[in-house]
């Protein structure tokens, strides 16, 4: 049995084949796209499979022999389906490097058919949402009473062409919060607030993150919220945004800007990554107002996927397996995993 990179010809697929490729592995390299997948593999030594997520026979042949998929083709909103359904029939462990929160909804609803499926499905194998959610678990072990929780992040280096997407249909959506257990709908950028970082002041607004899910499952804390650093000026710029309500969300909107994606993102360059780093936040209550804060240094956030990814890849390949069934990182990996990604520093 193999285990495979899907959207490898992607700008994240692409990084983790490379690192693969350095400590040793051999993934099978996929996608839908035969020219730009072969070429990919044939420079790096590894064998190559050409098929899309649209035909669901090419798609189960596709898996053929393979027994983990790490999927990094995305907007995940709608590749997650198709990949997940073809992974149940297969017997494959699911993996992928999704944000999207109805993303993890989805694949949380499928727990008991990965169970008699005999897989692992664990979406957020990356930076979205491994760091958050080990630090999450970190501070509720720590606090087991806690009641709120607050995470917040601040990111360097800019955004992949796949990331940049999934924020595009973000705007029509708006934001999200997890209030007495439930995902409840607000607006963008609902609220803001200031976080320190190295002695200097960060504002931050309110962003729907895949932690308002998964934090939940992986504590059981109830009131959950997600922030992102970003100027003022961004935060009122989507405040006003507001205005033009579900337009945001529209085809022709969304594929007006998912077209400037295209022509004016291509990702931090490698020179970027190396000199910017991420840096996460986050804070617990307990019913008696008691606050417990720790803090996280992270490497580039793209560099962290890599390195979160295939660390998952080989507890599923390499180890003792698990008990099928829908994870989230920390509870597949336990709260420490992050701790021991290279360049990750806890601040208490």
């Amino acid at each position: 049995m193999s285990w495979m990179i899907y959207g490898a010809n992607g700008y994240t697929g692409k990084l983790t084949a490379e690192e693969a490729v350095k400590r040793g592995l051999k993934p099978v390299l996929a996608g839908r796209n035969e020219d730009t997948i072969r070429p990919l593999a044939e420079s790096l030594g590894l064998t190559w499979r050409a098929f899309g997520l649209d035909n669901a026979d090419a798609l189960r042949h596709g898996l053929d022999g393979i027994s983990t998929v790490l999927h990094c083709a995305g907007p995940f909103s709608a590749t997650c389906e198709p990949m997940l359904e073809a992974c149940l029939e297969n017997q494959v462990n699911y993996l992928d490097i999704t944000g999207e929160i109805s993303v993890f909804a989805h694949c949380h609803a499928q727990h008991e058919r990965a169970v008699k499926r005999g897989i692992v499905v664990l979406p957020g194998a990356g930076f979205d949402v491994v760091p958050t959610d080990c630090l999450a678990a970190l501070i509720k072990r720590d606090m087991p009473d806690a009641t709120e929780l607050v995470l917040a992040f601040e990111g360097g280096g800019g955004f992949s062409p796949g990331t940049a997407k999934t924020s595009v249909e973000g705007l029509g959506s708006g934001g999200r919060v997890r209030k007495n257990g439930e995902v409840k709908k607000v607006p963008l950028a609902w609220k803001w607030r200031y976080f320190t970082r190295d002695g200097e002041q960060r504002s931050a607004m309110t962003i729907p993150w895949g932690d308002v899910y998964t934090a939940h499952v992986s504590t059981g804390i109830p009131d959950i919220e997600v922030y992102m650093a970003v100027p003022p000026s961004t935060i009122k710029r989507l405040r006003r945004l507001r205005l033009l309500g579900p337009l945001l969300g529209t085809g022709p909107v969304q594929r007006f800007l998912k077209a400037q994606v295209d022509k004016k993102v291509r990702g931090p360059s490698e020179k970027l990554r190396g000199k910017t780093d991420s840096f996460i936040w986050g804070e617990a209550r307990d019913a008696s107002g008691h606050l417990l804060a720790r803090q996280l240094r992270t490497p580039n956030g793209y560099e962290l996927t890599v390195n979160a990814s295939l660390g998952i890849v080989a507890r599923l390949e390499d180890g003792e397996a698990p008990e099928p069934g829908y994870y989230t990182p920390s509870r597949l990996m336990g709260a420490d995993y992050v701790l021991g990604l290279p360049g990750v520093t806890l601040f208490r």
